[in-house]
């Protein structure tokens, strides 16, 4: 018994020996996934590669810019004058913002009486009354003929009684009687009309000889004086009622008029011309455009897509908010201001075909192309290219088997991250073939083990391309 005993416990000793002994052995050949990895060392770089394409190649210059009328007018009155009364008063407004505003459209009403608008490009300077003549008086007369009030045989620049007339048809159809001339006209006509009566029965019982002579000079300056006051008298449109826009129909862009406000400063202001986008370029920008180059427009707002040209561009620097606004009666022109909110050169796009109007005030983005090469060319991310101490400018093509090939080029026009290039050897490098544009840290990219990886080049506008 004692016997087995002993077996026993020597068989559990040697057991424990053999496992402790294995386990020890295999330490030797079990390592953590760290020491696995410091034991290795770093993996081999990854290489970004690109392709070479075949297209036209332009160099881009993108802004914001806003999209104004071509001109934008403050119109403004001082009321009425010679008014025995209180001071002049807005009594109505007529338009709201973004109203269209047509000829002989009424726009505001001070103290009672209209301002109204007509097309004519020569700003209101004096009241225009009858008798008068000149460069104003055509205008008027112009601009109420294409209203559909004939000015009869007046003739052009002068205020007869046609022109008269067709005032009174004017105020008519505003639903306003005209302002006189002259209010004491009326009574003056009357007088003038009783003169020459007097005097044509002087002359009829004047006998013969020296008293009939006399009668009849005194008859013709009666007449002659009537003449006179028959040209004067009638209506008037006084400078204070009527504004001149050079373009018709306007878009009201402000009313800054209020019933019960004074008229004084700006009342409302109105856009005329077809619809352009202004810009502020930097300094490094404006000496890539010019004036002729094709643009995109583009409104992330309603989608919208046009092309354009650039009009103009400042050789001055400008800040947003620079205009100012007219005074006194009529209009005063202020150029319409891009809202860039920065200080810019300002750049002025035209679009080839008129923009929609809901876009006024709205901004785009604006992409002027500054260059172009001629035709498609090879093309290759900057990157890719580099200029040895041996002068030669090369390309690095990566070929079968991760085989690299340097290739000689003769670089040409860059733009928004790309530049052209050309084999100076006929066939040594084609379109599709993938070009070196640098070394990825290692494991950083899933084509890791491959040899190569795409480069993802940024792009002049902020958007990058695989």
């Amino acid at each position: 018994m004692l016997r087995n005993r002993v077996r026993a416990t020597v068989g559990v000793c040697a057991s424990a020996v053999v496992l402790t002994v294995v386990g020890l052995a295999s330490t030797a050949y079990v390592k953590s996934p760290q020491q696995v990895a410091s034991e290795a060392g770093p993996p081999a770089p990854d290489v970004l590669t690109a392709p070479v394409e075949h297209r036209v190649l332009t160099d881009t210059v993108v802004i914001r810019g806003t999209v104004e009328a071509g001109r934008t007018i403050a119109v403004s009155s001082t009321g009425p004058s010679g008014k025995e009364s209180a001071s002049p008063v807005v009594t109505k407004v007529m338009v709201g913002q973004g109203d269209s505003v047509k000829p002989a459209a009424s726009l505001v009403e001070i103290s009672g009486r209209p301002l109204f608008a007509l097309k004519g490009a020569l700003p209101v300077y004096r009241d225009l009354r009858p008798g008068a003549h000149g460069d104003d008086v055509r205008q008027l007369q112009k601009a109420l003929e294409e209203k559909g009030f004939p000015v009869g045989g007046d003739r052009l620049g002068t205020f007869g009684a046609g022109t008269k007339e067709a005032v009174r048809k004017l105020y008519a159809a505003l639903g306003y009687d005209p302002v006189p001339a002259d209010p004491e006209g009326a009574q003056r006509l009357k007088e003038a009309e009783r003169a020459v009566r007097d005097m044509e029965r002087a002359w009829q019982d004047a006998e013969s000889g020296t008293d009939r002579e006399r009668a009849a000079e005194d008859l013709a300056d009666a007449r002659e004086e009537l003449a006179d006051a028959k040209a004067v008298d009638g209506p008037m449109v006084p400078a204070s009622e009527i504004v001149f826009l050079p373009e018709l129909p306007a878009r009201v862009d402000a009313v800054e008029a209020a019933v019960g406000a004074a008229p004084g400063g700006t009342l409302l202001s109105v856009s005329v011309g077809e619809l352009v986008v202004r810009g502020a370029l930097t300094a490094a920008d404006k000496g890539l455009v010019r004036k002729g180059q094709k643009v995109d427009i583009f409104s992330e707002l309603t989608g919208t897509t046009a092309t354009g040209k650039v009009t103009s561009v400042a050789d001055r620097l400008s800040t947003p908010d620079t205009a100012s606004k007219g005074e006194g009666a009529g209009a005063a022109e202020q150029p319409a201001v891009a809202g860039t909110g920065a200080a810019g050169y300002t750049v002025v796009v035209t679009p080839d075909r008129p923009l929609p109007g809901d876009l006024v005030h709205q901004g785009v983005r604006l992409t002027i192309k500054a260059a172009a090469s001629e035709g498609k060319v090879l093309v290759v991310p900057v990157g890719a290219v580099s200029a040895g101490a041996d002068v030669r400018t090369t390309v690095t093509v990566l070929r079968d088997a991760g085989r690299r090939e340097r290739v000689d080029v003769r670089p040409g026009i860059s733009g928004d991250g790309y530049v052209a290039v050309a084999p100076l050897t006929d066939g040594a490098l084609d379109p599709g073939d993938r070009v070196v544009v640098g070394v990825a840290p290692a494991g950083s990219t899933d084509g890791a083990g491959s040899g190569s990886s795409d480069a993802s080049v940024q792009l002049g506008n902020g958007e990058p391309t695989r």
